[in-house]
C-alpha cells in the first residue's frame, strides 16, 4: 500500500465517469479500477468505453483489472425486466449484478473496501446503488463505500475532466434497453 492508505476497488462504467471519483477516492485511499460491464451494447459499444478506459488508466498510472465481457450472463440475470423504464427494476438488477462481481474481486485480492462510479450520474438513483451495494458488501464481509459522487458538482467536474482529455462520450448508459432513438 502507498502511504499507508486501505485499496479499494472502484467498479468503473467508463472513463468519463471514472476521471472524478477515482480523484476523491485517492485522497483516503488507493483506488484500483475494475471494469466489468457486460450490460454494454452492443460490443462495439463495450470495447469503446473499455479501451478509453486503459487509455486514461495507464495515461495517470492507475492500477486496473478488466474483466470478461459476457453479455449472456447479463441478459440472463436481467430477464423478465427488459421492459422495465431506466431507473426501475432492471437497473438495480443491473447494479446487483456489476456490484456482485466488484465484490468477489475484491474478496479475491483480499480487499476490504469497494465503491462504484454509478453514483456520478444524474441519471442514476444512488440510494438503490447503495442498497445494492450494501447487501453484496455483507454477502462477501465487506464494506461498501456509500460516496454520491454527483453531490459537490460531482457531474460537472467529471464532464470537465473528459473534456479536456477528450473522453469518447456515449450517449446512453449502456444496455441495449437504454438506447435513445
Amino acid at each position: 500500500m502507498k502511504d499507508n492508505k486501505p485499496q479499494i476497488i472502484l467498479h468503473a462504467c467508463c472513463a468519463v465517469c471514472m476521471a472524478y471519483p477515482i480523484e476523491l477516492l485517492k485522497q483516503d485511499y488507493e483506488p484500483i479500477v475494475l471494469f466489468f460491464n457486460p450490460n454494454i451494447y452492443p460490443e462495439t459499444e463495450y470495447l469503446k468505453r473499455r479501451d478509453e478506459l486503459i487509455k486514461y488508466c495507464e495515461k495517470q498510472g492507475y492500477k486496473y483489472i478488466i474483466e470478461e465481457y459476457a453479455p449472456e450472463k447479463w441478459y440472463e440475470y436481467v430477464k423478465g425486466y427488459e421492459k422495465e423504464p431506466e431507473k426501475g427494476m432492471r437497473c438495480n438488477r443491473c447494479f446487483e449484478f456489476r456490484l456482485e462481481k466488484t465484490a468477489q474481486k475484491a474478496k479475491e485480492l483480499g480487499i476490504k473496501y469497494f465503491t462504484t462510479t454509478l453514483t456520478v450520474s444524474p441519471h442514476k438513483v444512488s440510494k438503490n446503488i447503495f442498497m445494492a451495494g450494501k447487501t453484496v458488501a455483507q454477502k462477501y464481509g465487506l464494506e461498501f463505500i456509500e460516496y454520491d459522487f454527483k453531490k459537490q458538482n460531482g457531474f460537472l467536474k467529471t464532464m470537465e475532466i473528459a473534456k479536456q482529455n477528450d473522453f469518447y462520450r456515449q450517449q446512453y448508459c449502456g444496455c441495449e434497453y437504454s438506447v435513445r432513438v
